[in-house]
C-alpha cells in the first residue's frame, strides 16, 4: 500500500483550489505535514529501523520536512484572485460594449457574481476609491507590479494596509462603467500596462512545480 503522505497535497488542491491560484487567507500559516508510511508487512516504517541507522534516518526525515514546509510556503504565497477563474474579456483590442467601436481593453475580465476578491501575492494596499468608469476598487502593489481590482461592490482594505496572498481585499460586483457583474483586473509594470493573466500563468506555474516538488520528496 502507498505511503498516506498525500493527504495535504488533496486538502491543498481543495481548499487552494479557489481557482488552483487561491490559497488560505493569511500566507503566513504553514501546514503541519505528517507522513505515516506502510511497509509490506503491514508494519511502520519507523518500527524496522535499525538503530545504528537511527540519527541518519531522523536526520533525512528532519530535511525533508524541512523541504516541505519551504515548498508550501512557497505554494501558499501566490493565489488566483477568485475561487473560479473564467475568462469573459482578454487583455487588448476589443468591441467597446457600449460604443460598439473598436478600443483597447487595458485589462481582463473574470467571471464573479457577489464573490470574495483575494490578494495575489503579498504586498500593500496602494490606493481605495471610486470613479465612474472602474466604480469601487481596490490598487495592490506587489513590488513593480500594481494590480487595480475594480467594478467591486465593496472594498474591504484601506490605503496602507498590507495583505499577503489570499487576503480577501474586496467583494465583486457591477459598480462604474459596467454591464453586468464581473472583476476586471488592470496590471502595471513599472507604471506601464501589461496583460494581468501574465501574473495568473505566474501563480500557475509555481503552485505546479511546487506541486510537483512535493510529489517526488514524498515517493
Amino acid at each position: 500500500m502507498k505511503a498516506k503522505e498525500f493527504f495535504f497535497i488533496l486538502a491543498l488542491q481543495c481548499s487552494l483550489c479557489k481557482a488552483q491560484f487561491h490559497t488560505v487567507s493569511n500566507g503566513s500559516n504553514l501546514y503541519k505535514i505528517e507522513t505515516v508510511a506502510e511497509v509490506p508487512s503491514g508494519k511502520l516504517a519507523t518500527a524496522i529501523i535499525e538503530p545504528s541507522n537511527e540519527r541518519e534516518v531522523c536526520n533525512a526525515v528532519s530535511d525533508k520536512d524541512e523541504v516541505r514546509e519551504q515548498l508550501i510556503a512557497q505554494y501558499i504565497s501566490v493565489s488566483y484572485p477568485l475561487k473560479n477563474i473564467r475568462l469573459n474579456s482578454n487583455y487588448g483590442v476589443r468591441k467597446d460594449p457600449f460604443t460598439g467601436k473598436p478600443t483597447m481593453h487595458n485589462g481582463i475580465d473574470l467571471q464573479a457574481k457577489d464573490d470574495e476578491v483575494y490578494s495575489m501575492m503579498q504586498g500593500r494596499v496602494k490606493k481605495v476609491g471610486r470613479d465612474k468608469r472602474s466604480g469601487n476598487y481596490v490598487v495592490l502593489e506587489y513590488g513593480n507590479y500594481t494590480v487595480s481590482y475594480c467594478h467591486l461592490s465593496k472594498a474591504l482594505v484601506q490605503k496602507g494596509d498590507s495583505v499577503n496572498a489570499g487576503d480577501v481585499v474586496g467583494i465583486s460586483g457591477s459598480t462604474g462603467r459596467s454591464t453586468g457583474e464581473h472583476l476586471h483586473l488592470t496590471c502595471k509594470y513599472k507604471g506601464k500596462y501589461v496583460n494581468p493573466s501574465i501574473l495568473l500563468d505566474y501563480v500557475k506555474e509555481t503552485q505546479a512545480e511546487c506541486l510537483a516538488q512535493l510529489k517526488s520528496i514524498v515517493v
